[in-house]
């Protein structure tokens, strides 16, 4: 455990908190749980990448914390009435998508598109979303559909290049098997 992976289970930690405090009706503290979420989401990666201690678990922990604890606030929002059921199950389409098949994928052995900047992008578009709803500004539901518009088009651009990435990997192993089969034939020949 070192320290950006205990920062993603803080965030994981931070999801019950964020919970009791938004039941009763402290919504302004309910969004500041959110903040300290994404700021210890920045944080747990830029330690990562800077001190070398990218781990295969934190690369698991870290998307999931991040997808659980917004799964979290859209239901609340949802059960409250804050954001519409179409909003709601929009979000939740694109993402369990986005989840199972990056799962499928990646279970089948194929490679998997790094998160970029449209995927981070799209994290900040959706904080500032629910920043809005938070503090009940006019246009937060129609931002907010602007912003489901968006993950659905970065959706779009991840799945044109995991094909791109995986057609490539593809044709290597294919090339890789060509020429072993051609060596095993030229050592029979000079057998």
């Amino acid at each position: 455990m070192n320290l950006p992976n205990m920062l993603t289970m803080l965030r994981f930690a931070l999801i019950p908190v964020y919970v009791a405090i938004f039941v009763p009706g402290y919504m302004k503290w309910a969004f500041a749980v959110i903040v300290v979420a994404g700021l210890t989401d920045v944080l747990d990666g830029y330690l990562a990448r800077k001190n070398g201690q990218v781990t295969t678990i934190g690369a698991m922990l870290d998307p999931l914390a991040d997808k659980t604890m917004m799964i979290t606030v859209i239901l609340s929002l949802l059960i409250t009435g804050h954001i519409p059921w179409s909003a709601g199950a929009a979000i939740f389409i694109r993402d369990l998508g986005m989840i199972a098949g990056s799962a499928f994928f990646h279970f089948r052995g194929m490679k998997t598109v790094p998160a970029n900047w449209m995927g981070k992008l799209t994290t900040v578009l959706y904080y500032l979303a629910i920043l809005f709803i938070f503090f009940e500004m006019p246009f937060a539901k129609t931002y907010l559909w602007g912003v489901i518009v968006f993950s659905f088009v970065t959706s779009f651009i991840y799945i044109l290049l995991f094909v791109g990435l995986n057609k490539g990997k593809a044709a290597a192993e294919e090339q890789t098997l060509m020429t072993d089969e051609g060596d095993r034939v030229k050592e029979r020949r000079q057998a």
